[in-house]
Order: C-alpha cells, then structure tokens, then sequence
C-alpha cells in the first residue's frame, strides 16, 4: 500500500473520535478509499468485517433487514461473514455506502451502541439522489481524499520530499542543474498524476502508454457514472470540458461553452452534482479581496479545475494518438513548455486543495480596458496572500503588482510560482512550483519575512 495521509488522520479519529463518530472517507471514485480504510482496519483492530454494497450477495443484505436490532443484526452479520467482532477492538467497514443509505442512517444508533467502530466509504456520497430519503447522520468524521498529492507521489516512486521541504525553509538558488533535475520530476507528476492505479503502472511498467490507458479507464468510468447521475451526457460534457475552457485561458467557466446549447436550471444542478462528486475543484471569483474571501465570493462566476492533473493530461490530448504520445514526451524532458501553463495552473489548485485551503481568484479592471487576474487568492494569519502560476515570462506580472499597491494593507508576501529558480524582487518572491506545497506549508502572512 502506498502512504496516503489520510491514513493518519484516520489515526487521529481514532484516538480522539471513534467512540462517538463513524469515519466517513469521501472522494471521487479510484482516489483510494477503499485501500486505506481496509488497510487501516487490518493494522489498527482485531478483526474487522467489511460490508462491500457495490458487489454483496443478497444473503449479506437480507442481514441488514434487523439492523435497527443490534444483537441480532451483529450475530447475523457475524455468521454470514465468518469473522468473530470484539468489544471495543473491531471495526465495521461499510464501503461504497452510498449504494444502501439506510446503512447510512443507521449510523447514529450504531455508534450510540457503542460495541464497534465505524467505517464509511462513498463516491458522489452527497449527490442529492442518493441521500434524499435519509436523514443524514450528524455523527460522522469526514475525511476528505484526494488524488494522491505531490509529497504522496514522492513516498510512492522514491523521492524525498523532506529534501524539497528543507529548500522550501531555505528560500534560497538551488542553481540551474538542480533546478532543471527537480522540475523534470514535477513534469514526471503532471504526466502521471496522483491517481492511485496510474501512480502503481508507472512503477511498476515504467510506461506512459500503460499509465495513460489506466487514466483513460478511469475517466471513462467517471463518464460512466455520470451518465447514472445525469442519462442526458450534458454532466459528461461539463466534466470534458474543464480542461479546453483552461487551456483557451477563460477568465470563468462557461457552461453553454461545455454543453453547446443555451445554459438551463438543470445546468446548474449538474455543475452542483459534478463538484458533490469531487471529481472537480471549484474555484470562485471574489468581489472584495480581503481576508474574508467566503462572504464575498461570486457564486456564478467560477473556474472549474480536474482534481488530478493526471486525468487533465489525458483528456485534453485525447484527440489524436500522436497528441497525447507527444505530450508526454515533452512532460518528461527538458524541452520548452511554454504552452503548458494551464497544467502547472490546475497542479496547483490540486496541491492547494490537499492543504486545505478553499479555491477563490480575482478578476478586475483599472481603467480602460484592460482586465486583470491573480491566479490563487488564499487566507494565512490575517493575510491575504495572492498567487500566480506561470510556466515563462515570470517577469511580466503586472497583474500581482498592481494588486499589491491596491490592496497593501491586506496582503502578505506575493507569490509566483514557476519553473524558474528562486529569486526575490522586493517583496515579490519566485518559486519553482515543485515546493509550491512545501512552501504553502510554511507561509506566515508576513510581506517581509
């Protein structure tokens, strides 16, 4: 199993939470859920039983008839299953529990009882359809998981991001060779991404054409599940278009672009249904700046990005076969990529997303007609700290310092991350995008720190 942190804030859980809340993991599907949990269960209990509602025989589901009978539910699950439950040292797995809400809602007299703890795993756990008839459990620790993150991949393929964490400290060159050494491991992320199944053929296989058919699996498995959610394909279509609406560098995403025809209600209920899937991150406009972004978002004006930019590469070069062969072959040499902003762009939004922090951007006009744009607005210590990304042309940034001269008495430290070294230009730092988590991590708030 590869090293998910995930796995340790189930940790956390279960020290601090288990006996009065269920861990609900909730993610798109193939992020892993399921891996963890069931690792989890084998290393941190006695024994545990796993409830699989996408694949149960009918006699494991006639036992949940007696589930509000909790002695009888857990000697018939028991027996069904084989496996003895302990006291205080065994876990219950419901996976993919969406498929059965009423086990959801059970969850609250099951963690009342007290004899076992709880684990969920659900994908589009929270699409209205599935939980329309149930009353929603409050007793529930929700753990987000992602696509594997940048430190993630490193753990998996070898690398040490405790080397990346020290140059984030350091904020100092690293010189031109390194440089160039760790940004082609970064490409190396871009082309892979931080699904888990794409991340093992890349290991083991050492194949792009391998990695790329495993993503391509699994986007056609999202359409898939699309199609259960919304038979019409106008979810699909949203979903494809994420990446060619950021590639054409538009400053929202527009729904009739992705769809063809004039946007409806219905749209929206699509769009809110994609993101209740977390197989999009959301990104809003803001229209004060501040440090409290939430109160001012824009919530029809928005960016849409891929939650990993795996799945990005391989749907927006899924045109040709040559296209996507070439891709990759620029991904993982040293070739120029000026071209390629909008994947170091979405990379972003997913490292960003992995620490916690919520997606905004602002757009704005001074005068005239020009229009400009910071990238990433985020909040640290009562700080507004802007970001952009580029992949050249790191000295044209005129949009950063504009809004730093606006709105000085809210920011902290502006940040550009690039392919580029480490430099400083007054208050402005440049960052190669390899230790953008590392140095997200670490950001105080402070403009002259």
């Amino acid at each position: 199993m590869f090293r998910r942190k995930a796995y340790d804030q189930m940790m956390e859980w279960k020290a601090k939470y288990s006996g009065s809340y269920a861990c609900l993991l909730e993610g798109a599907r193939r992020v892993g859920k399921t891996t963890i949990a069931e690792n989890f269960a084998r290393n941190e209990y006695k024994s545990f039983i796993k409830v699989d509602f996408a694949n149960a025989t009918d006699e494991l589901m006639d036992v949940f008839r007696d589930i509000a009978k909790p002695d009888l539910f857990f000697l018939r699950l028991q027996a069904e299953t084989e496996v003895t439950l302990y006291e205080h040292e065994s876990v219950i797995l419901f996976d993919e529990i969406q498929l059965y809400p009423k086990a959801r809602q059970a969850i609250k007299y099951l963690v009342a009882d007290g004899r076992y703890d709880y684990i969920e795993t659900g994908s589009l756990i929270s699409i209205k359809k599935n939980v329309r008839d149930i009353v929603i459990p409050s007793e529930e620790h929700r753990i987000s998981v992602y696509p594997m993150d940048y430190e993630e991949f490193l753990w998996a393929t070898g690398g040490n991001p405790e080397i990346l964490r020290k140059l984030a400290e350091l904020r100092t060159p690293v010189g031109n060779s390194t440089n160039r050494t760790l940004m082609r491991n970064f490409r190396t992320y871009l082309a892979v991404g931080g699904m888990p199944q794409a991340v093992e053929a890349y290991i083991e296989f050492n194949n792009m054409e391998e990695v790329d058919r495993v993503k391509r699996e699994i986007v056609n498995l999202y359409y898939d599940d699309f199609k259960k959610v919304d038979a019409s394909g106008r979810l699909s279509d949203i979903y494809r278009s994420v990446p060619s609406q950021l590639a054409l560098k538009k400053k929202r995403f527009v729904i009739s672009s992705a769809t063809g025809k004039r946007k409806t209600q219905k749209d929206e209920e699509r769009l809110f249904d994609l993101i209740d899937s977390k197989t999009v991150l959301p990104c809003y406009d803001v229209a004060q700046p501040e440090t409290a972004l939430e109160q001012t978002r824009i919530p029809d004006k928005y960016k849409l990005y891929l939650s990993d930019v795996g799945l990005f590469t391989s749907i927006i070069f899924n045109s040709s076969e040559e296209g996507h062969q070439d891709i990759y072959r620029r991904l993982l040499s040293d070739k120029q990529d000026s071209d390629l902003g909008y994947l170091y762009e979405n990379a972003a939004a997913q490292m960003l997303t992995a620490l916690g922090y919520r997606l905004y951007y602002y757009t704005w006009r001074n005068g005239g007609t020009h229009s400009y744009e910071i990238d990433f607005l985020v909040v640290r210590n009562g700080k507004v700290i802007p970001i952009e990304i580029k992949s050249s042309q790191i000295r044209n940034h005129k949009s950063i310092d504009e809004f730093s001269m606006t709105y000085s008495k809210h920011i902290g430290g502006p940040y550009i991350f690039s392919k580029k070294d480490f430099s400083k230009d007054g208050v402005l730092q440049y960052v190669p995008i390899y230790l953008m988590p590392f140095t997200m991590e670490c950001v105080t708030g402070d403009a002259f720190k």
